[in-house]
Formats: structure tokens, C-alpha cells, sequence
């Protein structure tokens, strides 16, 4: 029987290509989205592969709205195995100048909406009797690095590596749950390139502090996705793999 993965902000950048990879390699591929124009060209996209998928209109700020999606999706397809935590929000600012709303804003998506979904998927699997699940957050260096001018993301980032440190643990023991992450350097034709290069000169610099000389891909990411929620990667468990071609090791901000 083929499993079921939830892909957040999956309709642009590395969560779309996150999930057509995963249905080019036999899943049922749900993607939420809060824009409803993109969320119906990647139905249209996800329709040119074969298998079946659902795209659902979605906030991961809203609790309620988590638990709703994860409850049509199982009424679909059965069961809901996986999760990919990927919806992001994040702008540059000084954190001198930034306002209490901006803060709250960011984090809300990343850290709260990182537990919302985590917290919807784990009633499923309790209600299903679902062993063996998985879920894959996405972060970002300055996770455990400084992120000067992106507190919020920085500081929510850190929390969703714990949070995947710690469910990988706890649900580990109690659902035989798989919960890793993958922290991406920076990565062409995504939100966050658009927002951090702000230039053709910034993104150059950027470039130059990537010691394999380029940005990387949505298509390796979506890769590496699909690999560590395979049945060969089911010994990996709370580990966060950087795939950046060697940024964070040079200890360069953006």
C-alpha cells in the first residue's frame, strides 16, 4: 500500500519540488498552501505525474485548520504517514528596528506551525495505530549559527532543530517515529533567495562564500527529501543534514 506524506508550503521553491519528487517515487503527495492561485497550478503539475494527490488550502497558524487537513487527507487516502514541515515566512530587519507583530509573524509560521502540523499528525497516528511514521522539518543554518537581521527566523529555526531533536526521542519511543531535518544553504528560485539576495552583487557575494562555488537547487533538496524518508535511511533518526556545498562550514552570514 503506498503511504501518504503532508508537504507544507508546498506550492513554490523547494517544497513543490519536494513534492513532485515524492510522487514521482510513489507517494500520495497532499500539499497545503495558503495561495490559492499557486495551490492550483501545483495541482496541475502534480496532475502531469502519475498517482494520486489532493492540494488543500491551508495556514499552519490555525491549529484547527492543521487538525482539518490532516482529518481530509486520511478520509482520502486512509492514513496519513509523513509530514514535511516547510512552510516559511522570514524578511530581513535589523532586530533593533523590528516590530513586535514582525516577530510574531515569523515565528507563528515557523515554530508554531512546525508544532501545529506535528501535533495534528500525531492524533492521526494515534487514531490509526500508525507505527513507523515520519516527519521532516526544514531549517536553516542559523539555526544553531548567529542570523543577524533575521531574528525571528533565526530564533524560530532553532527551535524547530530542537523540537525535531526531541520528537525524534520521545516519539521515537512511543510511535517508532522517524523525525529529522534538513538544514539548506542557499538555494536559487526559492522565497528566501528572493528576500536575502537583494541584489545581483549581494547574490554574488553569497556565491563567492559557498566553497563549491554556486547556489544550490530545490531538485537536490527534493533528492535528499526523498531519500531520508525512505526505507533506506530508516536507521536516521534526530539528525539534521546540511546540504549548502559547504556555507555554514565557512562561517560566512548571508
Amino acid at each position: 500500500m503506498k503511504k501518504t506524506i503532508l508537504v507544507t508550503g508546498g506550492t513554490s521553491g523547494m517544497g513543490k519540488a519536494m513534492a513532485l519528487a515524492l510522487k514521482e517515487a510513489g507517494w500520495n503527495v497532499v500539499v497545503t498552501g495558503r495561495d490559492a492561485e499557486r495551490l492550483q497550478q501545483t495541482d496541475l503539475d502534480l496532475q502531469q505525474i502519475a498517482g494520486e494527490h489532493a492540494v488543500i488550502q491551508m495556514d499552519v497558524r490555525d491549529p484547527e485548520a492543521c487538525l482539518a487537513a490532516v482529518n481530509q487527507t486520511r478520509a482520502r487516502f486512509g492514513r496519513l504517514e509523513a509530514l514535511i514541515n516547510n512552510a516559511a515566512g522570514n524578511f530581513i530587519c535589523p532586530t533593533d528596528e523590528l516590530s513586535p507583530n514582525g516577530w510574531k509573524t515569523v515565528v507563528d509560521i515557523v515554530l508554531n506551525g512546525t508544532f501545529n502540523c506535528s501535533h495534528a499528525l500525531v492524533k492521526g497516528w494515534q487514531e490509526d495505530q500508525v507505527v513507523g511514521g515520519q516527519i521532516l522539518n526544514i531549517v536553516a543554518s542559523y539555526a544553531w549559527q548567529a542570523g543577524a537581521g533575521v531574528a525571528p527566523s533565526a530564533a524560530a529555526k532553532a527551535g524547530v532543530l530542537n523540537l525535531t531533536r526531541t520528537l525524534a526521542v520521545e516519539w521515537g519511543y512511543k510511535y517508532q517515529a522517524r523525525v529529522n531535518a534538513i538544514s539548506p544553504g542557499p538555494i536559487e528560485r526559492t522565497g528566501g533567495a528572493d528576500k536575502l539576495a537583494m541584489s545581483p552583487e549581494h547574490a554574488e557575494r553569497i556565491r563567492r562564500n559557498v566553497p563549491l562555488g554556486r547556489f544550490g537547487t530545490p531538485e537536490e533538496i527534493a533528492g535528499l527529501a526523498v531519500w531520508m524518508l525512505s526505507d533506506q535511511a530508516g536507521y536516521l533518526n534526530g539528525e539534521c543534514i546540511a546540504l549548502d556545498g559547504g556555507h555554514w562550514l565557512n562561517k560566512q552570514p548571508f
